[in-house]
């Protein structure tokens, strides 16, 4: 194999990798802070990103979306999975949500990079998706995400977690997630 080959071998073998171990979103160590529901105010640089990649979303409205999410509250973490019997990972949820109303979306967090439109944290609105890294410190990846719920006097989010909750749940964007904050985007 020529050196340019295996280079390239190994840097797909590290998002793959780094991809997969982004599906653990918290571990034992921060299942505490988790809880925590203190509100910090947010004034991130908006990131830039290459060209969106568009979703389309029929005639579906995105509190249609956050209703048909809520139902799925209490189903448990599963990683790897999509199906309610069995549980969900963060993705797999993402993934069951719109595909029950017929919106193809990407399987793995990581690859909802690019989806949509980013909007400032301050803009972002029910069914808007929320992108975090995972719980490497050192990651910069998307490993995590949710869909918001509501942006009134905090923006709170619902999301299969393997942190404390164990399940899906809705959980307020606290400094827990806030350091692991990437973007919010809209793909209405």
């Amino acid at each position: 194999m020529k050196p340019t080959h295996v280079i390239s071998l190994v840097f797909y073998l590290f998002i793959f990798v780094s991809c997969s171990q982004g599906y653990k979103e918290e571990t034992a160590s921060t299942a505490t802070i988790v809880e925590d529901t203190q509100q910090v105010k947010l004034d991130e640089p908006k990131l830039s990103s290459p060209a969106a990649v568009p979703v389309v979303t029929q005639n579906v409205q995105p509190q249609d979306i956050v209703n048909f999410a809520k139902t799925l509250v209490g189903v448990p973490y599963q990683y790897g999975a999509t199906d309610p019997a069995i549980g969900f990972d963060c993705s797999g949820f993402i993934t069951h949500v719109f595909n029950h109303f017929n919106i193809q979306v990407p399987r793995s967090s990581v690859d909802f990079t690019n989806v949509g439109t980013e909007v400032e944290t301050t803009d972002a609105a029910a069914g808007d998706l929320i992108l975090f890294t995972g719980t490497d410190s050192t990651s910069t990846v998307v490993g995590h995400m949710g869909i918001v719920t509501e942006n009134t006097d905090s923006l709170r989010f619902i999301h299969s977690t393997s942190g404390r909750a164990y399940g899906v749940t809705v959980s307020a964007l606290n400094k827990s997630y806030l350091r692991r904050f990437v973007k919010v985007i809209r793909i209405f």
